[in-house]
């Protein structure tokens, strides 16, 4: 797995407590530059300074396209943060994981907060597992054991991250015959319990805004249920809950539009929601046994009806040249049709007027690669970057996928963006 290189090793390894007064310092430094303009300079220097420092909560964003490096951060640099034009970065942290020690110090939120450190959007979702243990009763000796794994994870990341979403992909991490109310009261007097300790700590001036997780297979026909139902209406319910989180993926991009269609009328007004995660990764998997094209089998040596999923470990085992994976992919119509899917979901998304935040995987990790063949999930055609499969490029940044990093600069507006460095 390649490693994680930040552009100052230390800052990651070795964070202080003093982030937002050396963010602050920042924009002062800024200032004094003319890199914010001389007029009206003193007013809008003081209010981001005030960002800065937590006395005042962050804007909500607003269509806002960032990055997502799920829960591997050795997927993602800041150079290449830098190279796909974005300030906003995503993943999750596994709650069990709490039991280890300071969750501020391990990888996955620890990236995130030298991310804050650095000016960037940051969004923390918090993933609980239980699909392998009883989901816990509100009120057993479990439900208060999981609740100390919360307030280890909020010392840490409340009035820090901008967006923290209660619930990674509750409905896929819960055990089949629980995905009911017991899901939902779970959830919810989790949920209740974050509430209260951003109100006890910040009271209505935390720059951490709540969202509720991420809904998953409403495009499928058993994934509308009474309790997608529940958590929907909970969150709508709920003042201090902003919105709801999707995860599209999808077999084709009108599944998209039912995830859309089953949330935005059960939102408030004042609500608005996020898609952390979105691709046609399940469309991608029914064509893993499809042949590829014969014109690409005879320049690059494969037999006659070589099937796409040998390609692809054959370029895990041996990393290819970066035209040959853009030929691989462009020559097969199946991901050629879709080559804009990204473009065009982000448009979809942005037209309803209530996204405020979605996030794109930046790169391919080892789980994606680990013994891949015909029924693999294949997660790493989405990537913007190809790290697994491509050759490093002559910049020293790791290999492309085949046509979003284009797609994903031409999304990104000048609005959006953050002082970053």
């Amino acid at each position: 797995m390649r490693p994680h290189v930040p552009d100052e090793p230390a800052r990651l390894n070795e964070r202080t407590p003093l982030s937002r007064r050396r963010l602050a310092g920042l924009f002062g430094l800024a200032a004094s530059a003319g890199m914010l303009g001389l007029a009206g300079c003193g007013t809008k220097l003081g209010q981001m300074q005030a960002l800065a420092s937590g006395s005042v909560p962050a804007s909500r964003p607003d269509g806002v396209l960032g990055a997502n490096f799920n829960g591997d951060p050795r997927t993602v640099t800041f150079p290449e943060l830098r190279a796909i034009d974005t300030s906003w970065l995503r993943g999750f942290y596994p709650m069990h994981e709490a039991d280890k020690g300071d969750p501020a110090q391990q990888p996955e939120i620890r990236m995130l907060l030298d991310a804050a450190d650095r000016g960037y959007g940051t969004t923390l979702s918090l993933k609980f597992q239980n699909r392998e243990r009883p989901i816990p009763r509100p009120g057993s000796p479990e439900m208060t054991a999981e609740l100390a794994r919360v307030d280890k994870v909020l010392s840490g990341v409340l009035n820090e991250v901008d967006i923290l979403t209660i619930g990674n992909e509750p409905f896929l991490e819960t055990q089949k015959n629980e995905r009911d109310k017991r899901l939902n009261e779970y959830y919810e007097a989790i949920t209740q319990h974050v509430i209260d300790q951003r109100t006890q700590r910040f009271g209505q001036n935390s720059r951490t805004r709540l969202f509720m997780g991420a809904l998953n297979h409403l495009d499928s026909p058993d994934g509308q249920t009474a309790s997608t139902a529940r958590w929907v209406d909970y969150a709508r319910r709920t003042p201090a809950i902003e919105g709801v989180d999707i995860h599209p993926h999808v077999d084709s991009p009108a599944g998209v539009d039912k995830y859309v269609d089953y949330v935005l009328p059960k939102l408030r007004k004042d609500q608005s929601f996020l898609v952390t995660e979105f691709s046609l990764v399940r469309f991608w998997k029914s064509k893993l046994t499809e042949p590829v094209s014969d014109e690409f089998a005879r320049r690059y040596g494969f037999r006659q009806g070589t099937p796409v999923w040998e390609v692809v470990r054959a370029a895990i085992d041996h990393p290819v040249p970066q035209q040959q994976w853009n030929d691989f992919l462009s020559s097969s119509p199946w991901y050629e049709q879709h080559k804009h899917f990204l473009r065009d979901q982000v448009q979809r998304f942005r037209n309803t007027g209530k996204l405020a935040l979605a996030t794109y995987g930046i790169g391919q990790d080892a789980a994606m690669v680990r013994d891949f063949g015909p029924d693999k999930t294949p997660w790493l055609f989405n990537s913007l970057f190809a790290s697994k499969t491509v050759q490093p490029g002559p910049d020293g940044l790791p290999g492309r996928g085949y046509a979003w990093i284009e797609d994903f600069r031409a999304l990104q507006r000048q609005g959006d963006h953050r002082l970053v460095r």
